[in-house]
């Protein structure tokens, strides 16, 4: 290999060969000590979805659960469309209403976290650094228990007997029927989703100077024009990443509305459940579950596309 001397300090250069020039950034790992780690998670995740959207096209055997492998649009069709004994195909509305109440309860569960967690999540950010550790602390101790024993506790809240009745007839109120009922099943919802959109927001208002707020206040500025027009703005990615963290899970959730509404309102969840469970209709249940899939992918889309436009990051993480 031949060298050559520097002019100016004397050293022999030695020219790099193709393996120098391909030398690995420090901390990189080569890719074949990552492609097992890729292959057991696209097994978990990928591998997941694939077989619920094979099994969307597939048809239903005549007797128990499990699919025949033959291609068919079926289960889609049977989401808008019924056909009697006769072959008379009509439209039915029974499972787009379905799919209407949860959108519903959706909405309104992303709906309140937001009014609930905006303050909390400015008032925690508007507080000293330790005291802010740990009221986010208390904000993520709900994490530590396991969602069914949590939701067991609103069951002994909101039953006949439970904290909220006992106080009513100590003031001399008569009890109320809380359990089992569509507003129980939105409480267990609001409460469970309540930390996943106060924390992106706290997220988003932590690193807020609110000396700018102040200075914004020195020039005349009102309380709302402050917040809308200074605040807001920064809080809009962990808004945006909230609203998404809280209303995918809302929408196709199973525990709350099974547990705390006693399956009064049939919601997308219990349904794709029910089909995989008592109907045994394997196809229908994953053409529910891609439809879902759909939905929450189309709005990832949106938010994709808000993010590019305004030019403010969203990331959908705590």
């Amino acid at each position: 290999m031949s060298t050559r001397l520097d002019d100016r300090t004397g050293v022999n250069m030695v020219p790099l060969s193709g393996s120098h020039r391909r030398r690995r950034a420090p901390g990189r790992f080569p890719w074949p000590w990552v492609t097992p780690a890729l292959l057991v998670a696209a097994l978990f995740t990928v591998g997941p979805l694939i077989v619920i959207i094979v099994f969307s096209v597939m048809s239903r055997p005549p007797q128990g659960g499990g699919v025949v492998y033959e291609f068919t649009l079926a289960p889609y069709v049977d989401f808008l469309f019924q056909t009697n004994f006769l072959g008379e195909t009509s439209f039915d509305p029974r499972y787009l209403s379905v799919f209407g109440d949860s959108l519903l309860q959706g909405g309104i569960t992303t709906l309140v976290c937001l009014v609930l967690a905006f303050p909390i999540a400015l008032w925690i950010a508007t507080r000293a650094e330790r005291l802010q550790n740990v009221l986010v602390l208390l904000i993520t101790i709900p994490f530590w228990t396991n969602l069914l024993v949590r939701t067991y506790a609103w069951m002994l809240i909101l039953n006949d007997n439970g904290i909220i009745n006992s106080g009513l007839e100590l003031v001399g109120l008569p009890p109320l029927e809380l359990l089992y009922t569509p507003l129980a099943s939105q409480l267990g919802l609001i409460y469970t989703f309540l930390p996943f959109m106060v924390l992106p927001i706290y997220a988003s208002l932590a690193s807020f100077d609110f000396r700018l707020a102040e200075a914004a206040y020195d020039l005349g500025a009102r309380k709302a024009t402050v917040m809308r027009r200074v605040i807001l703005p920064l809080a809009t990615p962990g808004i945006v990443s909230g609203v998404l963290l809280v209303f995918m899970p809302a929408f196709g959730s199973y525990v709350q509305p099974v547990l705390l509404g006693g399956g009064k309102v049939l919601l997308i969840g219990n349904l794709i459940a029910s089909q995989f469970g008592d109907a045994r209709n394997w196809p229908f249940g994953a053409a529910l579950s891609v439809v879902i899939l759909i939905v929450l992918m189309l709005a990832l889309i949106a938010i994709a596309l808000y993010s590019r436009r305004s030019g403010k990051k969203v990331e959908i993480s705590l």
